[in-house]
């Protein structure tokens, strides 16, 4: 029996990572301290789940700033696939490169995956709502792509 990585919980300090964007930009959790930070991980660019959600933080990314939440999306895709990706959908917010997994690892969400029988690692769609001090207050473990970041909004509300 395969034993999962273990998933930081609310309440827990958020792993402190540090990655490279689409643009090449290298940007740390500490980057975020005393703002909120939606960080948001997904398994691949331009696939119509990944793209849907990407597309429902994009479409409120200055409401979700007004409100003072910043957003980061992770995947294991490289930075060229990043760069592509927010340039086709006019992506606001930084897309950590992880093609090494260290972040994915960190989180938790590299995980075994089940496709009709078929078992490979992919990244589990999942959402850290990271506080001003860097403490998770929430976990989204199976986000609505569609409405995401109204999600964000209402689950940050609420704590």
């Amino acid at each position: 029996m395969k034993i999962e990585p273990r998933m930081p919980e609310p309440g827990e300090e958020a792993p402190e990572f540090t990655g490279r964007t689409q643009d090449g930009d290298e940007i740390s959790l500490s980057d975020y301290r005393g703002r909120r930070l939606a960080l948001y991980f997904y398994p691949r660019d331009d696939t119509p789940g990944c793209t849907k959600q990407a597309c429902s933080l994009r479409d409120s990314y200055h409401t979700l700033l007004d409100e003072g939440i910043a957003v980061v999306g992770v995947s294991a895709d490289d930075e060229d696939a990043h760069a592509r990706f927010a340039e086709k959908y006019e992506l606001p917010f930084p897309l950590i490169a992880d093609p090494q997994h260290t972040i994915l690892d960190r989180y938790g969400v590299w995980r075994e995956k089940n496709l009709y029988g078929r078992k490979f690692m992919g990244v589990q769609r999942t959402t850290f709502l990271i506080d001003e001090e860097g403490i998770i207050q929430d976990v989204i473990k199976k986000p609505n792509t569609g409405e995401h970041a109204d999600e964000v909004r209402s689950r940050f509300a609420a704590v």
